[in-house]
């Protein structure tokens, strides 16, 4: 396989020129290149990502209109990020690794052959494949964090500026945050379901024990809700079953319900947080005003960081494709090798040049007397 001009193309020795194209190239950025194909897949990822979110429609076409415009500069950018991040010397493999052993706790996995034939299955990735793309990912984050993120400072007379300026946007309905456990009955013997409410007594005493909440829902849950640790988010009065919100809304933050049983199981929640009705205080809502005056400066000075990082690599661009996030005056034009002519010499310009060599023998050599020719000839002697 090799490059020949924008294509990763596959010729067989011998025969003749039939050329297959594999992959087409659009993109060089320093020591990799962005290819046609890698853009299909971002927008393969996109939709699977909208549809696991259950987006409408509506917003689907709206993203998938957006990757059309941005997904070569997003592309490009996350490269960069990745390549500086190895300049950096940023090593994400401890976070890997324990990342992988959740996953395995998590989805009850007892081996990586295994793990690796899911990821397969539900991702037409590799194993390695699949790791390489989380590696980069992790890399990525901590370069922004490390290189844009910790330089943008919001202090504390910034929170509450804002805070007393839009105060009637804090004014809050009653509301509690919760997360879930459920210990399912479908399927099991009814010895295994004789023993469930016991088995929801224990965890309910570990969690009161201040056990991680989330990691005994990792552990035990049956709910769809497992792999988001429980999270079940925001929810109003009205919005659960009466004998259930009634229960959960008398507690605090953190409290722990004993278990509620169910026609399918037994039912562990826990209150995350609490919202109680009316004008919410400032040390509520601080870090909320934190991430809108955060935001806003993050964007402009990641596209500079980003620009710069542009300014400072080998950045070729097929015709045809454009980069969004281009530096202004940065000079990205495509160079076909295929294009570029090897220097030709004729038969008559080498017979010249070797005449000149000759003759170069007969030119006086400063600082003496004789001339080349007559030291040549006095050697021939």
């Amino acid at each position: 396989m090799r490059i020949a001009g924008f294509f990763l193309v596959l010729a067989c020795a011998g025969f003749a020129a039939d050329v297959v194209v594999v992959e087409q190239i659009i993109a060089k950025v320093n020591g990799d290149i962005i290819t046609n194909n890698d853009l299909i897949r971002a927008r393969r990822q996109l939709i699977e990502e909208m549809k696991g979110r259950k987006a409408s429609e509506a917003d689907l076409t709206k993203a998938l209109a957006e990757a059309e415009k941005n997904g070569l500069r997003d592309r490009i950018d996350n490269l960069l990020l990745t390549q500086k991040g190895k300049d950096l010397n940023i090593s994400v493999d401890g976070e890997i690794s324990k990342y992988i052993a959740d996953l395995m706790v998590r989805m009850k996995i007892a081996n990586q052959e295994d793990l690796a034939k899911m990821i397969q299955d539900q991702t037409g990735q590799t194993f390695e494949d699949w790791k390489s793309e989380m590696r980069n990912n992790m890399i990525t984050q901590r370069v922004v964090r490390q290189e844009v993120g910790s330089k943008i400072n919001i202090k504390k007379d910034e929170v509450a500026k804002y805070y007393e300026a839009h105060k009637g946007d804090f004014i809050r309905e009653e509301e509690i945050y919760l997360r879930e456990l459920l210990l399912s009955a479908e399927g099991r013997s009814p010895a295994e379901v004789a023993g469930l409410e016991k088995k929801a007594k224990d965890i309910v005493a570990r969690a009161r024990k201040n056990e991680k909440f989330s990691a005994l829902v990792r552990e035990f849950s049956d709910s769809q809700t497992k792999n988001e640790d429980g999270d079940i988010g925001w929810m109003k009065r009205g919005n659960l079953n009466k004998a259930i919100e009634d229960l959960v809304f008398t507690g605090q933050k953190n409290f722990v319900t004993d278990p509620i049983k169910l026609p399918n199981g037994w039912l562990i929640l826990r209150v995350e947080d609490v919202h109680k009705e009316g004008q919410a205080e400032l040390e509520q809502v601080e870090n909320e005003i934190m991430e809108k005056l955060y935001m806003p400066r993050f964007q402009p000075q990641m596209r500079e960081y980003l620009t710069k990082l542009r300014m400072d690599a080998f950045l070729e661009i097929k015709e045809g494709h454009l980069d969004t996030g281009a530096a202004p005056g940065k000079n990205t034009a495509w160079t076909d090798p295929a294009q570029l002519k090897p220097e030709t010499v004729s038969k008559e310009e080498v017979a010249s040049r070797r005449r000149m060599k000759r003759a170069l023998w007969v030119v006086p050599i400063p600082g003496t007397k004789s001339s080349s020719s007559s030291k040549s000839t006095a050697v021939n002697k």
